[in-house]
């Protein structure tokens, strides 16, 4: 985005306003596979490469490694944004993006079945416990959608606190399930 350009929240701008609602809302209520919704995919443990976009487990592993270390720099993006700067134009596209990364239609593919071995830091209780594992997308991504709603209304003490529980969500889903 341009810096000279017009900020996105400003009330004297609502049809910028209502169309960047709506387009967040949009990626924010997209269907997720968390029930037995015919019409979405049911988000079940790759049993295998085969039913996953990747080539390899290998591929896989590297894949969420490294998309899970970009996540945590958005977030600390968006902290500087937002807590430091108090900059909602900024931290639009990094919201979007957060929102397209930091769901479980996005990561969870790369969670192959057995993939924690050499290269891993993923623990084994993963594929013990998928269920519990998987849901906790379902707190991300409604945590992800307060940031966002509280970065609209450029509330940036809401916007920190949404930042604060985020970032307890990935540690709490860290401190089960990845060796550090």
């Amino acid at each position: 985005m341009p810096v000279d350009s017009p900020s996105l929240f400003r009330r004297q701008q609502p049809v910028k306003i209502s169309a960047l609602a709506s387009v967040l809302s949009l990626l924010f209520v997209a269907p997720l596979s968390w029930g037995s919704d015919e019409a979405a995919p049911v988000l079940t443990m790759p049993q295998s490469v085969s039913e996953t976009p990747f080539s390899s487990e290998r591929e896989a592993v590297i894949w969420r490694r490294e998309e899970l270390k970009d996540i945590e720099s958005l977030l600390r993006q968006l902290r500087f944004d937002l807590v430091n700067n108090q900059d909602a134009d900024a931290a639009t596209p990094r919201l979007v993006e957060l929102q397209e990364r930091a769901n479980a239609q996005h990561l969870l593919p790369a969670f192959i079945a057995g993939t924690h071995g050499s290269g891993s830091e993923a623990r084994p209780s993963i594929w013990e416990e998928w269920d519990a594992f998987s849901a906790g997308f379902a707190d991300l991504e409604s945590k992800v959608g307060n940031l966002v709603e509280a970065t609209q209304e450029e509330d940036y003490r809401g916007a920190a606190r949404a930042l604060s529980e985020v970032a307890t969500s990935c540690r709490s889903c860290h401190r089960a399930y990845r060796f550090n």
